[in-house]
């Protein structure tokens, strides 16, 4: 998950990056889910896309750690 911020700052909430369409900017960042529901947020467009490398890198990190341990 990554977690972004309300546009107006009232709340922090988090979003399945699995699950994002397409982040667009027009003076303020907006995230396009693929269910058509769209956030905007309080973060650059390359702080949701940090995010989701983030993301992605602590999914790959797990994968490979439980497959290690699996050989053991």
């Amino acid at each position: 998950m990554i977690i972004v911020t309300r546009l107006d700052g009232s709340a922090r909430f988090a979003i399945n990056p699995d699950l994002i369409a397409r982040v667009t900017v027009e003076h303020d960042t907006y995230i396009h889910m693929v269910d058509g529901q769209v956030y905007v947020v309080g973060e650059s467009l390359d702080g949701v896309i940090d995010q989701i490398v983030d993301f992605r890198a602590r999914v790959l990190r797990r994968a490979q750690h439980r497959a290690t341990d699996s050989e053991a």
